[in-house]
């Protein structure tokens, strides 16, 4: 297992850990394959199924040869993340205009969301390196995933937020888990930078998606949906895109399938941005070599609300790869196919409802036809951004098509009788 620059090839080893190359590019932790029978290892992780108590309970050690196989057992920091649900909807299928559809909830993930595939590799390593100080900046998920396992391992977290446009909810559970966490003036991009040129001097380890072991523990979200549907993936996985590091690390954790002959082809990847905070999605259509950042990008759907996300280069690499497509859409669109989402029982925060709301455009485009398969990714759960649920389900609320206010009532039967007949 080596560190690879996506740039310029430089390969180093492991041991000697680095967030950037020399010359500037993110790294990529690079596997060793070759020993690897792929029959062995199905037979591996479908045994690991009933586990109990140990790291491989974890949806993400389940895979362990595949994400850190020279880490030691004692140094991983696990709280049995994944295992997530997938779900089917007829209420969704029938939104979408779509016939075969799954959910797959990374809402479920012991804080909430999907940053915990990422997270337990991540202070996993750092843990083994020696670190006791973690740090990252965010939007929220992130932060409060970090500040869980900071917890779980012993450590101390340094969590940085912006001021403004983020969810309270968010900051309240970071805070909870015992964080530091230091609300700034500016956003998520000038946090990264300011963690990429400080977090040395200040002996601190970054989580975000500049960490490749981070990316590593989240490509795991697709080995479980692989191995749940019996290694035949959709014919299309479709993601939102903040800071890109779903959409990496599922180009990624699909490569590493297909490579070892667990997938006998490759989805297709859509990346789906909000409009208002849609850098990559601009660059893709408009065929540009390189990302403009948006100084002031904003949108609800505040986990989305990134400028200049880290990880572009490596989202390109998985939509050239899959010959997959980029698309936007609007808060209005995001907001009603949440309140979709919730409806059919599952829930989401707004930014995972960008998944669905790209599938209602790409079908009525026609870039996906109602016939083929769909995979849609639900990154946060439905309680990280309560100020959202109370907007669109309030009475002064003009845009919400699904909208569900309180009912304030005389407790009467006449007056219930009202509603319920």
């Amino acid at each position: 297992m080596k560190l690879m620059c996506i740039d310029c090839g430089e390969k180093l080893s492991s041991g000697k850990f680095s967030y950037n190359c020399k010359c500037g590019g993110l790294l990529d932790v690079v596997h060793d394959f070759n020993k690897y029978d792929t029959e062995l290892l199905k037979r591996l992780f479908t045994e690991r199924l009933s586990e109990r108590m140990t790291p491989y309970a974890s949806g993400v050690w389940r895979y362990k040869e595949l994400i850190a196989p020279d880490l030691p057992n004692d140094f991983i920091v696990t709280k049995y993340e994944g295992n997530t649900g997938l779900y089917s909807s007829e209420l969704l299928q029938k939104y979408t205009g779509i016939r075969k559809l799954y959910i797959k909830a990374q809402s479920e993930n012991p804080s909430g969301s999907f940053k915990d595939n990422g997270m337990t590799v991540a202070v996993s390593h750092g843990k083994s390196l020696g670190y006791k100080k973690f740090t990252c900046t965010s939007t929220g998920n992130t932060s409060s995933s970090l500040a869980m396992y900071a917890s779980i391992a012993g450590a101390d977290s340094y969590v940085f937020v912006p001021n403004k446009d983020i969810s309270l909810n968010k900051v309240l559970q970071t805070l909870a888990y015992g964080a530091k966490v230091f609300s700034v003036e500016g956003n998520y991009d000038e946090g990264i930078q300011f963690l990429e040129k400080h977090s040395s001097d200040l002996g601190l380890y970054i989580c975000n998606s500049v960490n490749p072991f981070r990316i590593e523990g989240q490509k795991s979200i697709i080995y479980e949906v692989a191995q749940y549907l019996n290694w035949k993936l959709p014919e299309w996985i479709i993601v939102p895109g903040g800071a890109l590091s779903n959409a990496t690390a599922l180009g990624k954790g699909l490569q590493d399938l297909f490579t070892l002959g667990f997938i006998d082809k490759m989805p297709k990847v859509a990346v789906v941005q909000a409009e208002g905070a849609s850098p990559f999605h601009k660059m893709f259509v408009q065929k540009e070599h390189e990302l403009t950042p948006e100084r002031f990008p904003y949108t609800r759907a505040s986990a989305l609300n990134i400028g200049n996300p880290p990880s572009w280069k490596k989202a390109l690499k998985t939509l050239t790869q899959t010959k997959g497509v980029s698309i936007s859409v609007t808060d209005e669109e995001i907001l009603d196919s949440k309140a979709v989402i919730d409806k059919c029982g599952i829930g989401c925060e707004p930014a995972s409802a960008a998944t669905i709301a790209g599938l209602r455009n790409l079908i009525s485009q026609k870039v996906i036809d109602k016939d083929e398969s769909v995979l849609c990714i639900l990154t946060g759960n439905i309680l990280k951004d309560t100020e959202v649920l109370n907007y669109y389900h309030s009475s002064e609320s003009a845009t919400s098509t699904f909208k569900n206010t309180l009912q304030d009532v005389v407790l009467s039967y006449n007056n219930i009788k009202d509603f319920v007949v």
